[in-house]
């Protein structure tokens, strides 16, 4: 591995140029991707804001024993889809009336008799905010002799469902594609590498090389130069999502960076595909020598 170490560096050092070329056009691919991936953290940590939003409300018929509400409350507590379980009394309900829904405010505070059902708000763990889950919350529920009616804004949910879904397929695509186009440009500059030494390379097999040999430095040179773009891309997405922020005019203080394990992610990616795009390159050329 030492030997593979020294081939490399003294590839770096005898093109200097292309190398800084390759590095550099490597970390400008993934800072393209990077900054679609930063636009999908982004628009995923809203929708998950959106998420936080559904919830399972039953409605509880007038007259039932507060005892009743308590015991059935800790059971559906025990849900495991279940985050939190509230009970709002009608007067807590028409006290929200009144504060949220400024249009009817004058209507419900001249009311004689509160139109309001108690009920019962179950929010639900992360992972079960969608509308398959919140059905079958919402079908257990109903099994309750005292729930009325239960709602869970079947429509809106699922129409954040689909949006989630065809944000995901898209961010899937989009990545896959930009993944490729790295790899062929890192496996055009391995190319070219491997080209400026096919002499030597022919002279190694001619003296008993073996093809793991031969590869060894070229597939640490592309891992080099993929781990400097990957860093170089982080730094880039840096330095515009930085200017973005400052010169945007409006507040953009919710807009959030990657996180320390996703710039990881991005730096091990841009090596890896560094690592698979020499190794595509070397061996197409080790078939021909």
């Amino acid at each position: 591995m030492s030997l593979a170490t020294r081939e490399a560096l003294r590839s770096f050092r005898r093109t200097p140029l292309l190398s800084l070329l390759s590095v550099a056009t490597i970390a400008f691919s993934l800072f393209t991707f990077g900054l679609f991936a930063l636009v999908a953290v982004n628009f995923r940590g809203a929708l998950a804001g959106l998420a936080e939003r559904v919830e399972v409300v039953a409605f509880v018929l007038r007259g039932t024993p507060p005892e009743t509400i308590t015991l059935a409350a800790q059971d559906i507590g025990a849900f495991p889809e279940v985050l939190s379980v509230t009970y709002v009394t009608q007067e807590q309900a028409l006290q929200r009336a009144q504060e949220e829904l400024v249009e009817f405010r004058e209507m419900y505070r001249d009311l004689a008799t509160n139109p309001l059902p108690p009920s019962l708000e179950v929010r639900l763990h992360p992972e079960y905010r969608n509308a398959t889950q919140a059905q079958v919350v919402a079908e257990r529920l109903r099994n309750f002799p005292f729930v009325e009616d239960v709602r869970y804004g079947q429509e809106w949910v699922e129409r954040l469902d689909r949006l989630r879904n065809l944000a995901g397929l898209i961010g899937s695509v989009i990545g896959i594609a930009f993944a490729v186009v790295a790899m062929v440009i890192i496996g055009v500059a391995i190319r070219v590498s491997v080209l400026q030494r096919a002499e030597e390379i022919s002279i190694m097999r001619l003296v008993g090389a073996t093809n793991e040999f031969i590869r060894a430095p070229f597939l640490l040179e592309g891992a080099v130069k993929g781990l400097l773009g990957g860093i170089g891309a982080v730094l880039l997405c840096w330095a515009g999502f930085s200017l973005f922020r400052a010169t945007a005019g409006f507040d953009l203080s919710a807009l959030v960076f990657f996180s320390t394990s996703q710039v990881g992610l991005i730096i091990v990616f841009g090596t890896l595909i560094g690592l698979l795009g020499s190794l595509l390159s070397v061996g197409r050329h080790l078939r021909h020598v």
